[in-house]
């Protein structure tokens, strides 16, 4: 199937330019964070300290993690590292530990030991019957300190999404934990989290928990210690503190969104939901995502294995995608997350130019040539990319777009080869 008489719009190479505020001195921060939070007064001389360390790529992980552990060891507490990651790693112990060490985490780069089980004990139960777990190591130390990254959930909009009060719940209660939740879909996500961490803030030894904003170039824009009475309050703040420095597309209306690639080391969900605005929660959204008729994705990353989770968002893609998954690990991410829609397998062609193509043709009657469309290398990466000349036009046009784009080239016409792969 192949479509030689379609007219493609001409694309213009462009940079968007991204707030972008950074901590220099991360470290002084954490430690000044921390001792404004009270941690002296908090660590006895001898106390065991359970410091959280997850499964995600945080920005100088291993150095924010070997700082924490060192004002720790200055109390005169005893800090040790517990993997919090609900079911990553094969949900074992060794394979958990293999993910930290992935991300530079060992007991030589943080300076303290990693103490990993799968072992988990109940706290309580929620309204609805449902029970809370916690790790077995971090109940029995004297304090726990939860170390976690503040952004926006891919699967779902409220005050708190990804942060320290989801860290506890789903990192802390490891695999029953993350499965009591992921069972209840929804209703898990926006009543069952936070319900759960308040009871684990009161039923667990949690002395303190240390929150990291990253901007858009993933660097450390905030960090913020805080008590457990204030974790509540203060998080949504800096929800929106990261949702101010998200990176995302400046259109309102889109009809074709090209994604170059799709992974696991790009997004959780493989393509960030909050920068194509499609959520496979049913009732989600953002307002600030723009509205894409098609999106068509041409790639997986080579860093993901195979693994398509996300592939279900698209419309198109290719047969060079579809000969790459890994259906096991992609099928076991997509029914262990509860959504199995992010594992269907769109419509694939034999090109790059034949799904652009298709895309096109499907987005209704539009000239091609006037179509808006946009196309990026993936959703972390949003800084240069290539948007049509209808919208190259809608740039020269609109002063507040003029502010945030710099155009980098003049129009000129996609480039396929004659396998019909579009140049990267």
């Amino acid at each position: 199937m192949s479509f030689p008489k379609l007219v493609f719009p001409r694309m213009v190479k462009v940079r968007q330019k991204i707030p972008s505020p950074k901590l220099e001195d991360f470290v002084s921060e954490i430690r000044n964070e921390l001792r404004k939070a009270g941690i002296r007064d908090l660590i006895k001389p001898g106390a065991e300290i359970c410091i959280t360390a997850g499964s995600r790529g945080i920005a100088h992980y291993p150095e924010i993690l070997a700082t924490v552990v060192d004002e720790v060891k200055r109390c005169g507490g005893k800090p040790f590292l517990i993997p919090a990651m609900g079911s990553h790693g094969g949900a074992t112990p060794e394979g958990q530990v293999g993910v930290l060490r992935s991300l530079g985490i060992t007991p030589e780069t943080v300076g303290a030991p990693i103490r990993a089980t799968m072992e988990v004990e109940e706290v309580g139960r929620l309204h609805n019957g449902s029970p809370v777990y916690v790790d077995r190591n971090a109940l029995r130390a004297d304090g726990i300190i939860v170390v976690g990254r503040v952004k926006p959930h891919t699967d779902f909009k409220d005050k708190i999404e990804s942060g320290l009060m989801k860290m506890m719940v789903i990192g802390l209660g490891k695999q029953k934990g993350a499965e009591t939740i992921h069972r209840f879909q929804a209703e898990g996500y926006h009543k069952l989290i936070p319900e759960a961490a308040k009871l684990i803030m009161e039923k667990a030894p949690i002395i303190l928990g240390l929150a990291v904003v990253e901007n858009a170039y993933h660097e450390i824009a905030v960090v913020k210690a805080l008590r457990p009475e204030e974790i509540e309050r203060e998080e949504p703040k800096l929800l929106e503190k990261a949702k101010d420095l998200l990176a995302r597309i400046p259109f309102k209306e889109i009809d074709v969104l090209i994604v170059d690639e799709i992974g696991k080391n790009i997004s959780g969900s493989g393509m960030d939901t909050n920068v194509i605005g499609r959520f496979w929660v049913p009732g989600e959204g953002d307002p600030r995502t723009p509205k894409i008729k098609r999106i068509v994705v041409l790639d997986l990353s080579e860093e993901t294995h195979g693994n398509a989770i996300g592939i279900g968002l698209a419309d198109l893609t290719t047969q060079r995608v579809f000969s790459k998954i890994d259906f096991h690990s992609t099928f076991v991410n997509a029914l262990t997350s509860g959504w199995p829609e992010v594992a269907k397998i769109p419509v694939f062609l034999p090109s790059d130019r034949d799904a652009i193509a298709m895309a096109l043709r499907t987005c209704g009657p539009i000239d091609p040539r006037e179509a808006k469309v946009v196309r990026i290398k993936n959703t972390l990466d949003l800084e240069v990319f290539w948007i049509s000349e209808s919208l190259y036009k809608m740039v020269k046009e609109d002063p507040e777009l003029r502010e945030r784009i710099e155009i980098l080239e003049e129009p000129r016409e996609m480039q396929f080869d004659v396998l019909g792969t579009l140049a990267r």
